[in-house]
């Protein structure tokens, strides 16, 4: 059974909460839902929240139907004789809203309608939940000096948020290995679907569905100042509806803003001009190795290698360097431009590379079917739904490595570099598998007279444990984790309580 501690056991965590609107009461997911149940208490907070869904409803609606959702939400919330009308936004700005409305859908006659690491699957005994657990082997990394590159993995991971990237909900390890706990995909990844599912390669509107949904990834990476650098189809997974996230973030890495890097990384086939060329750059390298998947979605092969078929790395570089990719019929026109654009040697001449991000590439003819404001909120279906009883993957060794890693011993300065990598649960996706598995819902009680409930009474102290016995001393190392869960929610749902009070107040 679920049980909070007492909430002085959680003070201390409060320090580390950054206390501002955007974080507490937008992208946390469970600040997001108290400071909606705040709001309910409230008529003139209410009624702004109304309005605010429905913008956000209106971002989302088909292409079709939004002129008219427009016109509802102008209606309902811009006009003073409204129930629901909203004087906290200016006349000035009502004005505005509306004239950009005509402007986009003017009134027309017309009505048209890894080597060192293994991955399985686990649950969460607490809450149920599904994850998929990439065990990375404590004496395979450093027999590979692989340290740098597994907490920069993690710690980047830890950092986005995005519905194309794969997520990290926990980090801890065990005796042997380095636990990673991530978005389960059971999909298969993109090079197993490219070559293994009937003949090589997707029609273009299964390749152009998937090349949006890693635009959208890559746009968040970019975001947070992040290039990926190793682009290609077995980087891509699946998950149960069809979607994509992309996955091993091992070479990513961090561009200091207004700064550039350099590094030779990748994967030989796919590693931009300027990547081979040892020269400095920022997100280009990521843009040209969406050309490259692009073109092998379609063509059912890379542009610059052929399967099956050996080539010298010396060799595909030149290719890459100096010789212009060749498009087959398989390529309409716009495929052939989008490729050819992605795919531009000079990376000041790439699309994606000349100011605008991913806004450049999203502009594409190609992708004019694509509404990216559905896209992105999850509401599109995708073209391929994987089958639930299938596996998608070549043989057992595309799973899991059963070599033993001999010569290497652990020592105890390793512990420095486990404690940074093991840190525990991630606080969005962890709030979002609190809601998801509703216990949330179940904790989240507060007494209908507005008394507060004991383990939320300052006046009461909490009863010292009992005494333990010499086996319970030995075996007690363990943390329980339903005392972490419920610990980080009673803390979350106390602080956020405070903070929000401190935001409105002052």
């Amino acid at each position: 059974m679920l049980q909070f501690p007492h909430i002085s056991l959680c003070e201390e965590l409060r320090q580390t909460t950054e206390k501002d609107y955007s974080s507490l009461c937008e992208r946390q997911p469970i600040g997001r839902l108290l400071f909606r149940q705040f709001c309910e208490t409230r008529p003139e907070l209410r009624r702004c929240v109304k309005f605010l869904d429905a913008v956000a409803e209106y971002e989302v609606t088909p292409d079709e139907k939004r002129r008219e959702c427009g016109q509802d939400l102008i209606e309902k919330y811009f006009n003073p004789k409204s129930d629901d009308y909203v004087p906290e936004v200016e006349e000035a700005m009502m004005a505005q809203c509306t004239e950009a409305l005509q402007q986009e859908f003017p009134p027309s006659p017309m009505s048209p309608t890894t080597a060192h690491l293994t991955v399985c699957a686990c649950q969460v005994r607490a809450t149920g939940k599904m994850y998929a657990c990439k065990k990375l082997e404590k004496k395979r990394i450093k027999k590979r000096k692989g340290e740098s590159m597994a907490l920069n993995e993690k710690q980047i991971l830890e950092k986005v948020n995005s519905r194309f990237v794969v997520s990290l909900a926990y980090a801890y390890e065990t005796k042997d290995a380095l636990c990673l706990v991530l978005t389960l995909m059971n999909g298969g990844d993109l090079k197993f679907h490219i070559y293994h599912m009937g003949e090589a390669g997707f029609d273009e509107t299964r390749a152009v569905f998937y090349a949006a949904e890693i635009c959208c990834g890559l746009e968040d990476l970019h975001r947070e100042h992040i290039v990926y650098r190793d682009l290609k189809p077995e980087n891509i997974l699946l998950d149960d509806h069809g979607h994509i996230r992309i996955s091993d973030l091992g070479l990513a890495v961090h561009v200091p803003e207004e700064q550039t890097i350099k590094g030779r990384v990748g994967t030989v086939g796919y590693m931009a001009p300027e990547v081979v060329k040892n020269e400095r750059y920022t997100f280009s390298p990521d843009w040209w190795a969406l050309g490259c998947l692009l073109y092998e979605m379609i063509e059912g092969q890379s542009p610059f290698q052929q399967r099956k078929k050996k080539i010298k790395r010396e060799e595909v570089e030149r290719l890459v360097t100096e010789v212009e990719e060749e498009y087959s019929s398989k390529f309409s026109e716009d495929a052939t431009s989008l490729c050819k654009m992605l795919l531009a040697k000079d990376p000041s001449e790439r699309l994606g590379c000349q100011g605008g991000g991913a806004s450049e590439v999203k502009g594409h003819p190609i992708f004019r079917s694509i509404n990216f404001k559905r896209l992105e909120a999850g509401m599109l279906e995708a073209p391929f739904i994987p089958d639930p009883q299938a596996i998608y993957c070549k043989d057992v060794l595309d799973i899991e490595q059963f070599s033993t890693v001999k010569g290497v011993e652990l020592e105890p300065k390793d512990e420095s570099f486990y404690g940074k990598v093991s840190t525990g649960s991630v606080p969005i996706p962890w709030q979002n598998e609190m809601i998801e598995t509703e216990c949330f819902t179940e904790l989240n009680v507060f007494y209908q007279d507005g008394t507060v409930p004991p383990d939320l009474d300052w006046r009461g102290q909490p009863s010292p444990p009992p005494k333990q016995g010499l086996l319970q001393r030995l075996f007690g190392r363990q943390v329980s984790l339903t005392t972490l869960y419920t610990s980080n929610l009673k803390y979350f749902i106390y602080s956020w309580v405070a903070d929000v009070n401190y935001l409105i107040y002052f």
